[in-house]
């Protein structure tokens, strides 16, 4: 693998940064170490989007890939050398009954053995400083000492101590140790790469219109506020601004969360990195760099992904009581015995033996495996864990609020309602008006169009097609002239309905679209459209409540609609208009009345909220925002997961404290039994005994965590 050519750590070219200089390649493992290699004047990042790259590399994403690369190394190098130390130990040799002896066969099994030590065993070691710095005694310390009275005892025993070698002991525990370590840290993603994803929503260069009208492309960090821009139909609007001339439809809903596109003119504001439609659109720039809306967007995020509290994980804890109570047990048994009279040797060999069969062989697998298994059953679900403490504590939710557009809903325009009010039948009106929306692009048209298809409609040929604007279009359709639009269509086609305004203000309520089909100066029907919900969003419900749990639901639509889908889904209640720099303040505000809460959401406009929320939970097909900043994953627009991610945390919790249980619960009789407590009736457990007790502990464990089963309900 390439190395970093600051730091000289190699890097995996898929997790590095890249970057191409002179012809040449170069990865770096972080952006400090980038930015040391430009050097000072390549260097200056005035956009805060750049800036917001640098938060999430404080987040020492790189640096955890790297760990769990070490990890596999040393674990892979240790277990080749294991092989050659198992062959040369005696008690191996014994129990398979061959013998292989020859001169100097003890200092290669100690020399091997001593590279395992301290190459192996090196992050343990290590580990032990950092912990006892903090005075936070744990599993670190707890491994560190076992195999270092293992090491020293059984070198002590090569170099002329009475004794048995401890040297197959000492290096399984530390393979052991390492593979639990790697397949912990595996299962563990961090939000990394969110803010960067919030990044890749500007564009790289925007359409400078010059002094003579003349257009040139810059780069997004040229731009000045007070510059005029030009945005092409189709493109991303580089930064916030006033548009100053034409008329388009701006797609905000990986901003603001409004599912339908919203109308811009003269003198409208617009959000950098929202989508333009199909019209040309010349802005003002009002805000750029740290001002903009989307970098305050990134700001919320990062502020939200640091102040987010970590829970102390279980084995953590227990490995912090085991180690007291192993090293006072040691100690304790060395002091007793030389205190009845029996000689060190004797006294030392028990010590090793209560030191070895309280090795965290069982304790440091308790959680990476059930982790491990747990999470390949969670991806058969259909979910992705990117948190695993937050992952573990949704079994304690009380409250989730859902995000509506893209999560309830489908995040898409459809035809809800038909109602004819002439002759018509419903299909005659439906296959009548998309003939005509045939002919537009625009987003309600679309939608209209779809629903036809989807009946099987044919569509009608259509002559004479006029486009009326701000108000709908008319056109002849089987020698009928029909208009379809907004009430504005009314003054055109000069009809006037009381029933169809009654009509429309009951559907208006519902936050509904409304157009109108006029034929033969009589209104024949009324066409609704909204953001449809999705089929699963009721049954996710019902299961939820099930559950015991509360339901809410956050929107930046309009109240009308949000207290429409609210509803018809039976929610608890809702929250509507909501900005992104709100809804983050809503998760707070829920928090604060003690409640643990989940965000769950697909766009960028909810990424402060999942990040703020005591477990974020993503739509996969969202943005790759929200999923970098979620805790789970869900790979199908499927709400019902959500109750997958509910039932998965409780089996996780059920087997996580079994394996607890059996992992440091065994020390009760094992311990007492090491330190010859049954000595006088001449039981005693030999360290070799004492290590296969504890392997077997660990074989246990592994067998309850592959025990885990669900099935989705």
């Amino acid at each position: 693998m390439p190395k970093d050519p600051v730091c000289g750590m190699e890097v995996n070219p898929q997790d590095a940064i890249k970057l191409e200089k002179d012809g040449k390649t170069f990865y770096f493992c972080s952006q400090n170490c980038k930015n040391k290699f430009l050097g000072k004047d390549e260097m200056k990042m005035d956009h805060k989007m750049h800036a917001a790259h640098k938060h999430a590399e404080k987040g020492h994403a790189a640096h955890h890939a790297h760990m769990v690369e070490d990890f596999k190394r040393r674990f892979w190098i240790s277990l080749i050398l294991t092989i050659p130390v198992l062959i040369l130990s005696p008690l191996i040799q014994s129990l398979l009954r061959f013998s292989l002896k020859f001169p100097g066969d003890k200092f290669i099994l100690f020399g091997i053995s001593t590279f395992i030590y301290f190459y192996g065993g090196w992050p343990f070691l290590k580990g032990i400083f950092n912990e006892l710095k903090k005075k936070q005694p744990g599993m670190m310390t707890l491994i560190a000492l076992a195999i270092t009275v293992a090491y020293v005892y059984s070198s002590g025993v090569v170099f002329g101590i009475r004794g048995k070698f401890f040297f197959w002991e000492l290096v399984t525990l530390i393979d052991i140790m390492l593979l639990g370590h790697w397949i912990e840290m595996r299962s563990v993603m961090g939000a990394s790469h969110a803010l960067e994803e919030l990044a890749r929503l500007m564009p790289s260069e925007a359409h400078l219109v010059l002094g003579d009208g003349s257009i040139k492309d810059i780069k997004l960090e040229e731009l000045k506020q007070g510059d005029r821009v030009l945005i092409k139909p189709g493109e991303k609007i580089p930064a916030d601004g006033r548009v100053i001339d034409g008329e388009s439809e701006i797609n905000e809903a990986m901003i603001t969360g409004e599912s339908k596109p919203v109308s811009k003119g003269a003198n409208d504001e617009v959000i950098g990195g929202s989508v333009n439609g199909s019209g040309s659109l010349t802005i003002e720039v009002k805000k750029t760099g740290k001002d903009s809306y989307l970098s305050q967007v990134v700001e919320l995020v990062r502020a939200a992904s640091e102040s987010k509290s970590k829970a102390q994980d279980f084995a953590n804890r227990a490995a912090f009581w085991l180690t007291l109570i192993a090293v006072t047990a040691g100690v304790v048994t060395l002091i007793g015995w030389l205190t009845l009279g029996k000689e060190f040797v004797f006294a030392l060999e028990r010590m090793v033996t209560v030191m070895v069969i309280t090795c965290p062989h069982a304790l440091g697998l308790a959680i990476p495996l059930v982790i491990a298994v747990i999470t390949a059953l969670s991806a058969q679900n259909g979910l992705l864990i990117r948190n695993r403490t937050a992952f573990e504590n949704a079994r304690n939710l009380q409250m989730i609020v859902f995000d509506k557009t893209g999560t309830l809903t489908k995040g898409e325009f459809g035809v809800s309602d038909i109602i004819s009010l002439g002759n018509w039948s419903e299909n005659d009106l439906l296959r009548k008006v998309a003939s005509i929306e045939a002919n537009s692009e625009h987003t309600i048209a679309k939608g209209i169009v779809k629903k036809a298809k989807e009946k099987n409609l044919k569509l009608s040929k259509v002559e004479k097609f006029e486009a009326i604007a701000g108000k709908g279009a008319k056109a002849q359709v089987e020698g009928e002239e029909i208009f379809v639009g907004n009430k504005g269509i009314f003054d055109i086609a000069n009809v006037k309905s009381v029933e169809a305004e009654k009509k429309m203000e009951e559907i208006a309520l519902q936050g509904k679209t409304i157009v109108f089909v006029i034929s033969g100066k009589k209104i024949q029907g009324i066409v609704g459209l909204s953001d449809i919900i999705r089929d699963e969003s009721k049954e996710a419900v019902g299961k939820l409540k099930d559950l015991g749990l509360e339901l809410a639901m956050i929107t930046g639509d309009n109240n009308a609609t949000a207290k429409y889908v609210a509803g018809e889904l039976g929610l608890d209640t809702y929250f509507a208009e909501v900005l992104p720099d709100k809804k983050s303040e809503k998760i707070k505000q829920l928090q604060r009345q003690g409640k643990k809460v989940a965000m769950v959401g697909d766009g960028v406009n909810d990424a402060p909220a999942l990040a703020q929320a005591d477990v974020g939970i993503a739509i996969g097909a969202g943005t790759d925002v929200a999923v970098e900043t979620a805790d789970v994953i869900l790979v199908k627009n499927d709400p019902r997961n959500v109750v997958d991610v509910i039932a998965l945390s409780r089996a996780t919790q059920r087997k996580m404290v079994q394996n607890l249980v059996w992992a440091t619960g065994y020390n009760i009789f094992a311990i007492p039994l090491a330190a010859g407590v049954l000595y006088k009736y001449g039981i005693i457990l030999a360290p070799a005994v004492g290590a296969l007790i504890m392997s077997l502990s660990t074989i246990i464990v592994a067998i309850n965590a592959r025990l885990i089963s669900y099935k989705r309900t």
